[in-house]
Formats: C-alpha cells, sequence, structure tokens
C-alpha cells in the first residue's frame, strides 16, 4: 500500500516551508531545542499542511511564524494542559501573525498540532490543538516585523 506523503521531520533549528514540497503534507518538529517555522507569503493559493510536535521543546521554542509584516493569521488554538480538565481557548485575529510553543505554559509538548492554511492575500487560517502544562498562557502574538 503507497501512502499519498509521508511525514517530513525537521530535526534543524529552522525550516522554511515551501508549497511545492510541503503542501498537505504533515511536517514533524524533531527538535527539543526548538524549531522556527517560516510559512510562505500568503496569496491565497489554498496551500495547506499540518505541523506536529513530535519532541517535546525543553529549551528555547518551536515558533511558526508568516513570512512578513503583511501577513496575518486568523482562526484558533486550544491549548490543553496535562492536568485533566484545564485548558484554553484563543481567538487568532487582527495583528497575529506567530505562534510560539515553549514546551510547558504555550503548548509545545509531543502532540501539539497546527494546521495552516493560506486563504487568501496576507491570510493564513490556523487551527490548533496544543498539549502544554501548568497554567495556561497564550501562544499568539505579533512578532514579524
Amino acid at each position: 500500500m503507497a501512502y499519498a506523503l509521508q511525514p517530513i521531520s525537521v530535526t534543524a533549528s529552522t525550516i522554511t516551508l515551501d508549497p511545492d514540497v510541503h503542501n498537505q503534507a504533515t511536517v514533524v518538529l524533531n527538535n527539543a531545542a526548538g524549531v522556527t517555522v517560516t510559512l510562505p507569503a500568503a496569496t491565497g493559493n489554498g496551500f495547506e499542511c499540518d505541523i506536529v510536535v513530535g519532541t517535546t521543546v525543553s529549551s528555547n521554542n518551536d515558533i511558526i511564524q508568516v513570512a512578513n509584516a503583511s501577513d496575518t493569521m486568523a482562526g484558533h488554538i486550544t491549548t490543553s494542559t496535562t492536568t485533566f480538565g484545564a485548558s484554553d481557548q484563543e481567538a487568532a485575529g487582527g495583528t497575529d501573525d506567530t505562534i510560539t510553543m515553549n514546551g510547558t505554559t504555550t503548548g509545545g509538548i509531543a502532540g501539539s498540532r497546527v494546521r495552516v492554511k493560506d486563504v487568501a492575500a496576507n491570510l493564513w487560517l490556523v487551527d490548533g490543538d496544543l498539549v502544554g502544562s501548568g497554567t495556561i498562557a497564550t501562544s499568539l502574538s505579533a512578532a514579524v516585523s
């Protein structure tokens, strides 16, 4: 049995997603020291991929960021803790352009997942289920300049 796309494991500290390589793929972050994922510029071409934490980040951060200061994110992120019943939902909108997972309060524990989709010029749709620990904090920010 052949599978359409095999997951792409990333052990480097940075990766820039390429629509010709990563469209419809699952990108697995496997660097405990963190990975910075840069999305392509949003044009509305329908590019979509899942970004999954395979190795819990234990130093630095796993970061998903847009390519330029014109692109933003819309959608939502749910972060659940390893403590039963504790979770938080947050909406991306306005100026948010970065998701930061620190391996504890903002997600980044193995199993965290974010789906990104290029839906319009300068706009990424994000849908995430992050796994964190402790008191949950926001993973969304406006950090790209």
